[in-house]
This record gives C-alpha cells, sequence and structure tokens, in this order.
C-alpha cells in the first residue's frame, strides 16, 4: 500500500513540486525573518558581549538602554571601588560621534572609551595592530566592518588619518568586535581620549565597568552596589537582556517581523492545504477502488499519511537548506554580520511545517473518509 501511495504522489508531478514549494516557502520564510529577528536583538548588547572580563554593570538608575545614557560623577567610581565585593572597577565611555571618509563623506559612528590603563573593554585579539599602541596620542582602534566603511575597497593598513568630530585621529590597530545596533562603525581609544573627542557636559563618564571577587556572586555584589551607592548596578548578562528587551518592548520591530513569519504560515497553510485537497480529490476514483476491494479506512488513512510525511519532509528540507544558504552568503556582507540561524528555530520551523501538513491531511480525509466505492462503477 506504501508503495501505491507514493506511486501516486509522485505520477502527477506538478501537484507534487507545488505542495513541495508551499511548504518549502514557508520554511524559509519562518527561519529566514526569525533569524534577522534575532540577529537584530543580539545587536542590542554587542556593546556588553564584547566586555568579557566585566560582570558587572554600573550605571544611572534612570538609563534603560545602551543607547540613553545620563553621565555619571567621575566621584562615583572611587565609591564603587570601595564596595565590599568588587575586585575592579574602571570607567566606560559610549557616545555617537560624526566621522569623515577619506572620500570626504559624513558618517555616524559609535565611540567607545576605555580605562588607559588596562584597556579593559576593546578585543583583545586585533587583526592588526596592537592594542598597547592606543596609549599613544590621538590613537584609535576600528572595528574590522567599520574599516571597511570609512576606507572602501582599501587593503587593511595602519597609519591611516581620520577626522572624529572634527578632530584628528590616528588608527593603530584595526578589531574583530560584534556588530553594534545603531552604527556598523565602532572606534575604540581611550577613555581619556574620548573625553577630548566629545564635550559631553560636566559628567561625561557613561559606565562603570567592574567584576566581583572570586567566590561572591555577581547578582549579590550588583545588589551591594546599589544600597550602598543608589546606583543601578547589574549583571552583564541582566543588563543584556534589558536591552534587548527595551527593543521589544519600545519599537515595531517584533511587529513587523511576526506580521511577515505569521503571513508565511498562513501562504504556506492555504497553498498547502488547497493543493492537498485537491490532488486526493483527483485520486478519489483510486482510493475508491482499494476501498471497493476491501481496504480499510485505516489502510487509506496510512497511504494519505505516507504521502504528508513525504511532502512535508522534502519541502522542510528544502526551506531549511535555503534558510541556510541565505544566512552563510548574506553574512559575508558586513551589512549582515552577526545575523544567525539557531537549532532552536529550526526545529520550530519543522513542528509549523508538520502542522501544515497535518492541517492538509485532515481537510484532504473529509471527502476520502466518505467516498462511496460505487463512484468506480458510474460513468
Amino acid at each position: 500500500m506504501w508503495v501505491i501511495a507514493l506511486k501516486m504522489l509522485f505520477h502527477d508531478r506538478v501537484k507534487f513540486l507545488g505542495l513541495v514549494v508551499g511548504v518549502a516557502f514557508s520554511t524559509l520564510l519562518i527561519n529566514q525573518q526569525l533569524g534577522i529577528f534575532l540577529g537584530l536583538l543580539n545587536r542590542a548588547g554587542a556593546v556588553i558581549s564584547d566586555v568579557p572580563e566585566a560582570d558587572l554593570w554600573v550605571m544611572d538608575p534612570g538609563v534603560k538602554n545602551l543607547e540613553t545614557i545620563f553621565p555619571l560623577r567621575d566621584t562615583e567610581l572611587g565609591r564603587v571601588r570601595g564596595v565590599p565585593g568588587v575586585s575592579w572597577a574602571v570607567p566606560f565611555f559610549k557616545s555617537m560621534a560624526t566621522i569623515r571618509t577619506a572620500d570626504g563623506q559624513l558618517e555616524s559612528a559609535t565611540l567607545l572609551g576605555v580605562d588607559d590603563a588596562s584597556l579593559i573593554g576593546i578585543p583583545q585579539r586585533p587583526v592588526l595592530g596592537n592594542i598597547e599602541d592606543l596609549k599613544q596620542p590621538d590613537a584609535v582602534a576600528v572595528g574590522l566592518d567599520g574599516y571597511d566603511k570609512v576606507w572602501r575597497n582599501q587593503e587593511l593598513e595602519l597609519g591611516k588619518v581620520v577626522e572624529l568630530n572634527d578632530r584628528r585621529a590616528v588608527l593603530v590597530a584595526i578589531v574583530k568586535d560584534s556588530p553594534k545596533f545603531t552604527s556598523g562603525i565602532t572606534f575604540f581609544t581611550r577613555y581619556s581620549q574620548a573625553l577630548q573627542y566629545t564635550n559631553n557636559g560636566r559628567n561625561q563618564m557613561s559606565f562603570i565597568v567592574a567584576r566581583a571577587e572570586r567566590g561572591r556572586a555577581p547578582e549579590d555584589v550588583a545588589g551591594e552596589i546599589r544600597n550602598r551607592t543608589g546606583l543601578l548596578a547589574l549583571t552583564s548578562e541582566e543588563y543584556r537582556q534589558r536591552s534587548i528587551q527595551y527593543i521589544i518592548d519600545n519599537t515595531g520591530i517584533p511587529v513587523s517581523f511576526g506580521t511577515v513569519v505569521g503571513l508565511g504560515i498562513i501562504v504556506g497553510v492555504c497553498v498547502v492545504a488547497l493543493m492537498f485537497n485537491l490532488f486526493v480529490l483527483e485520486n478519489l476514483k483510486h482510493f475508491a477502488v482499494l476501498k471497493a476491494l476491501g481496504t480499510r479506512n485505516g489502510r487509506l488513512i496510512g497511504m494519505v499519511a505516507i504521502q504528508a510525511v513525504v511532502i512535508g519532509f522534502v519541502g522542510y528540507s528544502v526551506g531549511l537548506f535555503g534558510a541556510a544558504c541565505f544566512f552563510e552568503f548574506a553574512g559575508r556582507n558586513p551589512n549582515f554580520a552577526g545575523f544567525f540561524l539557531p537549532w532552536q528555530v529550526g526545529v520550530g520551523s519543522g513542528a509549523v511545517a508538520a502542522g501544515i501538513i497535518l492541517l492538509a491531511s485532515l481537510v484532504a480525509l473529509r471527502r476520502l473518509l466518505f467516498v462511496d466505492p460505487a463512484i468506480v462503477f458510474r460513468g
């Protein structure tokens, strides 16, 4: 019976191809959109992820994300360092800056200033150059993807000069950093140097990054900092999740991507259910013959089920392969760097594909189970 069911399925190649394309399209759309959505959310906490040495972030109590910052007084650094359980604490500066590229164009960039002595906050494996050279006057480092946008189609080279907020900056290192949410260009420099590039008023320290002493839970130390200083102290993961949640709650990104994913599911259901129902109707006489020969409904259901499984498996595999190819090749473009396809999304899209096939099978079985074998003998 299984062989007969597969022969019936493969015989009508046009409908078989249409069914596979319907499942594949839905799977591709779900995986692509969810992968991009998760990549965008991951970018929201990229600055935090790029400082793995610190497990605590201290800021003004009103700060909700990485983009809206209320600077701290310099004296707060000493207060945080004096909290029991804090192993070390250093200043961290973040701001937006305007740069003039080599071809005279203006670009927006993220400027990060790190502790002058330890340089904590800069990726420690440079692509080119030496991180310690940042201690030179006017020295800056740039992210690899940002280099391609500032000096387009030019080979990696140190010593280049760029205008950063109308001030001279000399490139001494190129690093591999995580893609950021707001800008594709990130410059790193010393904290004291960053203050010279900006003029944010009397208070200029954006954050304090710190590490808990060995044997102390970061959550407990964060609570101690809040109690003693009145500042907001969060673990790195807490602050990262807070930044991501801010994007979810205050932007239209989730609704936009959710709408596209929902439309993909609806289109998949409609196309596959309709075509599979037509396929069963066109083969109704063949099923009637089998029923007239004594085949029970259970066997007929099994035949439809094996057809549905084959369609679902082939369509899902094609769609998942297409999504994987998209992220593989699109990821080579700096604008798509950081987007990925988690295995959980692949599993979830598989469940959706199974649901689409199940619904299509139920629609088709309505007619099959009540077919009259006598239709075989009607003209």
